[in-house]
């Protein structure tokens, strides 16, 4: 058995320890179907919703890693979902399509521009 924020940070869905137990304290987290504190242990067959940016992962924990491993290992730990991977593909599929459709700008804004986009989005 393996406490839930080291299990995330073990299985690379969290850079540190300490973000995987804001995620899994701020209710980003849930173990079973039910909100859970960093301290919970978690056990092979239990099932994660992890909410991570807008991005949802629905998976079963295979196995209980004892330290950080290389990502190719840590993906060993887990079984994501048939159907939460479809759909997190389709997601990223629309990012794509809504960011390659946004104007690309040719260089960085100057002093003056950057100071009235601040202040236009203090209006807004």
């Amino acid at each position: 058995m393996s406490r839930i924020d080291k299990w995330l940070w073990c299985s690379r869905f969290f850079k540190t320890r300490s973000l995987a137990t804001v995620a899994v304290n701020g209710g980003k987290i849930h173990l079973n179907g039910q909100r859970v504190k960093a301290g919970r242990s978690v056990k092979t067959g239990d099932t994660l919703s992890i909410q991570k940016d807008a991005i949802l992962y629905e998976v079963t924990i295979l196995a209980i890693p004892g330290t950080r491993r290389p990502a190719r290992e840590a993906r060993l730990a887990y079984e994501e979902s048939e159907q939460s991977r479809v759909k997190r593909e389709q997601e990223m599929e629309i990012k794509k399509l809504a960011s390659a459709s946004r104007p690309i700008p040719q260089r960085k804004p100057d002093k003056r521009e950057r100071e009235q986009l601040r202040n236009f989005k203090k209006q807004s």
